[in-house]
């Protein structure tokens, strides 16, 4: 009798123990890896009209340099080439240069700034961040998958004001010679080449921006607020690094390594500056990013 007690006992409790789908309490089919795929969230991405209106911008902005330069073009009054702007309309590569050296400090930032802001602060703002982390997608998840496509569409807008640059350059002033001010001439198909290259290293330096832009993400519940802190975060840093009276110490300012890629253009490359902006963007991030994980990680996502 005692037996059977025990075994009626087991019986009994056994369902009330029994975990539905996993040990763990997930649904049945749930795996975590496929929560939230990369290929849904980048299409979601590039439909929305925030997304076509910046590629749009991005792609018109050569011709409107293009008109710039026709309105403002003096043949009464010829000089030397004397810096980038100068050799602006003296082929397509060199038309590509100098809207790289342009957008630099400012719109390519901003860009950065824009979707990687937008990654969590815009799922915060619409209320549906809480909806997210109950499906649940894995906080690392959620962040890593937010970011690869904030990452995704910030380099597709770099190529494609490179390519329009290119494009719209090669169609007006021609497929010649990459010219730099140092009287340095770059023959096919380096000047295709280095502008390639020079959106390589754009990419890597823009990674300490973008990790801040996370940070700000993640801290905040607007993404404009986002935007803004690390648009201006990076015109401080601009500010700061015009100053000589800082001298030496102006080699840590994140933003100091930006234009470290016109040494591209000279015959000898020099690798110094590439290689400390690679090296000073890289430690950035990787601070940014630390914080970035510890903070959502930590936040209580309730409203």
């Amino acid at each position: 009798m005692q037996h059977e007690r025990d075994r009626s006992a087991e019986r009994a409790v056994e369902p009330a123990t029994r975990l539905p789908g996993g040990s763990d309490g997930s649904a049945p089919g749930y795996r975590a890896n496929r929560t939230l795929p990369l290929r849904v969230e980048l299409r979601r991405q590039l439909t929305r009209g925030r997304t076509k209106l910046v590629l749009c911008c991005l792609a018109a902005l050569p011709l409107l340099l293009v008109g710039t330069f026709a309105l403002g073009n003096d043949e009464t009054a010829p000089r030397p080439p004397a810096d980038f702007g100068d050799l602006a309309t003296s082929s397509g590569a060199n038309f590509t240069v100098f809207t790289l050296l342009l957008c630099t400090h400012l719109l390519l930032v901003l860009l950065v700034a824009l979707f990687f802001g937008d990654a969590i602060a815009g799922e915060s703002s619409w209320a549906s961040l809480r909806y997210l982390v109950a499906i649940p997608v894995p906080r690392h998840r959620l962040l890593r998958q937010k970011a690869l496509v904030a990452g995704l569409l910030s380099c597709l807008s770099l190529l494609v004001l490179t390519g329009a640059a290119l494009v719209t350059g090669t169609f007006w002033y021609g497929a010649g010679v990459l010219r730099t001010p140092h009287e340095g001439v770059l023959h096919s198909p380096w000047n295709v080449l280095v502008p390639l290259a020079i959106c390589g290293y754009l990419a890597i330096h823009l990674t300490w921006v973008a990790s801040l832009a996370l940070l700000f993400s993640v801290m905040a519940d607007n993404p404009l607020a986002a935007v803004g802190a690390t648009v201006g975060v990076s015109v401080i840093s601009q500010i700061l690094d015009e100053i000589p009276r800082l001298e030496q110490f102006r080699i840590l300012l994140p933003s100091h390594h930006a234009t470290a890629w016109t040494d591209l253009l000279d015959t000898g490359i020099d690798w110094t500056d590439m290689a400390n902006g690679t090296l000073s963007a890289t430690a950035y991030a990787a601070v940014f990013i630390t914080a970035t994980l510890v903070r959502f990680h930590r936040a209580d996502i309730t409203n």
